[in-house]
C-alpha cells in the first residue's frame, strides 16, 4: 500500500560574518576560555551585525536550501518559521522571509517553541504534506539571541550565537514501511510548570519590552537528558527503529555535556552524533536544521541515513523526529 511521506529535498544554512572566539569574553566578564569549553563544550559562535535581522539570516538559509533541492520559490506552498527572536512582534517573520524570497502564493507563519521549534515546526509542516494541505513546505529555524543576552550573565550570555537553518520538505508516496526516506514518526510535549526554568523576562502584555534570557541551568540539564532521551526513544518506537539501526543522532546544539549524556542513555556512540556546538554555540530553533546542513556539507549525512533529531527548550517544550535522508 502506497503511503505519502515528507521527504527532505534540500537543506542549507546562514551564519553571520561576525565570529566571536571564547577569549572575546574574557574582557568583559569573569571567564575563560577554558572555563566556557569545559562546561558546554563552546569554542566560538556568530554574532549578527548592527541591522541583520532574523528574516535576514532565514532568507539566506532558504535560498541554499532551495539551490540544494534544484527548485525555485514559485515551486513552494508554504513556508514555516520557527524563531524566539522574530523582526517584530507582528507580522509573522515569516511572511517577511516570504516577501524576500518573492513568493506570491501560498502562506507563511512563525512557530514558537524555542530551542524546540524547528522539531515543532517540522511536525507541522510534516502534518501539513499528509493532509494534503501543502506539497512542497521550506521549514526554517532562525534567531539572532544576541539581541537577547545579559552581557553581565556569565552563565547565559557565553552559550548562545546567531544563525539560521532549513530545509525543504516534498510530498513522496513510498511504500510505507521503515525503510522508506520521509520523516517516518514525530514526538512532541511541553509542559508549562517548568517555564521558569528557562524564560525571557519581557513581552509585549507584561514589560513592554524585549527582555533577557534568564536560565537554571542545572535544573535545565537535569529535565534534558531525561526528557530528550525518552522522546528519541518514542519517536523510535512510534517508527519502527531501534537505535543500533540510526546512523546519525542530530541533537539540539545546547551543550557538549547534554549531548553526550542524552546519547549516552539512547546507547548511541558519540560517533554517531552530529556535532556543530563547538563552533556555533546555542543557535536555539536553528541549532538543528543548521547541523543537518554542515552534516550533509560534511559528508557525514548521506541518502538512505537513519536520523534521530531532538530537542528541549523553554515551556519546557521538547520533541524528536525520526526520519529517513
Amino acid at each position: 500500500m502506497k503511503t505519502l511521506r515528507a521527504t527532505i529535498k534540500g537543506v542549507g544554512h546562514y551564519l553571520p560574518e561576525r565570529v566571536v572566539e571564547n577569549a572575546e569574553f574574557e574582557k568583559t566578564l569573569d571567564t575563560t576560555d577554558d572555563w566556557i569549553k569545559s562546561r558546554s563544550g563552546i569554542e566560538r559562535r556568530h554574532f549578527a551585525a548592527e541591522g541583520e535581522l532574523t528574516s535576514h539570516l532565514a532568507v539566506k538559509a532558504a535560498q541554499n536550501a532551495l539551490t540544494d533541492a534544484g527548485l525555485t520559490i514559485d515551486q513552494i506552498d508554504a513556508i514555516i518559521l520557527a524563531t524566539s527572536t522574530p523582526d517584530q512582534t507582528f507580522p509573522a517573520t515569516a511572511t517577511k522571509v516570504q516577501a524576500a524570497l518573492g513568493m506570491q502564493r501560498g502562506f507563511a507563519f512563525d512557530v514558537q517553541a524555542v530551542c524546540a521549534g524547528f522539531v515543532f515546526a517540522l511536525a507541522n509542516a510534516n502534518a501539513m504534506i499528509l493532509s494534503g494541505q501543502a506539497r512542497r513546505v521550506i521549514v526554517i529555524g532562525a534567531e539572532t539571541f544576541s539581541r537577547i543576552m545579559d552581557w553581565t550573565d556569565r552563565s547565559t550570555c557565553v552559550l548562545f550565537g546567531d544563525g539560521a537553518g532549513a530545509v525543504v520538505l516534498e510530498a513522496t508516496e513510498t511504500d510505507g514501511a521503515s525503510s522508506d526516506r520521509g520523516i517516518l514518526s514525530t514526538d512532541l510535549h511541553s509542559d508549562g510548570r517548568f517555564s521558569d526554568l528557562l524564560y525571557v523576562d519581557g513581552g509585549v502584555s507584561s514589560t513592554q519590552t524585549a527582555g533577557v534570557l534568564k536560565m537554571e541551568g542545572r535544573e535545565v540539564f537535569k529535565h534534558a537528558v531525561i526528557k530528550l532521551a525518552q522522546t528519541a526513544d518514542a519517536a523510535m518506537e512510534k517508527a519502527g527503529v531501534t537505535a543500533d539501526q540510526v546512523d546519525w543522532v542530530v541533537p539540539h546544539q545546547a551543550n557538549l555535556r547534554i549531548i553526550k549524556s542524552t546519547a549516552q542513555k539512547m546507547g548511541v556512540p558519540i560517533e554517531r552524533v552530529v556535532l556543530t556546538v563547538q563552533d556555533h554555540g546555542n543557535t536555539s530553533a536553528a541549532s538543528i536544521p543548521l547541523a543537518l546542513s554542515v552534516g550533509k556539507a560534511r559528508g557525514q549525512i548521506k541518502r538512505g541515513d537513519l536520523l534521530v533529531a531532538e530537542a528541549i527548550g523553554g515551556g519546557l517544550a521538547w520533541g524528536a523526529v525520526v526520519l529517513r535522508w
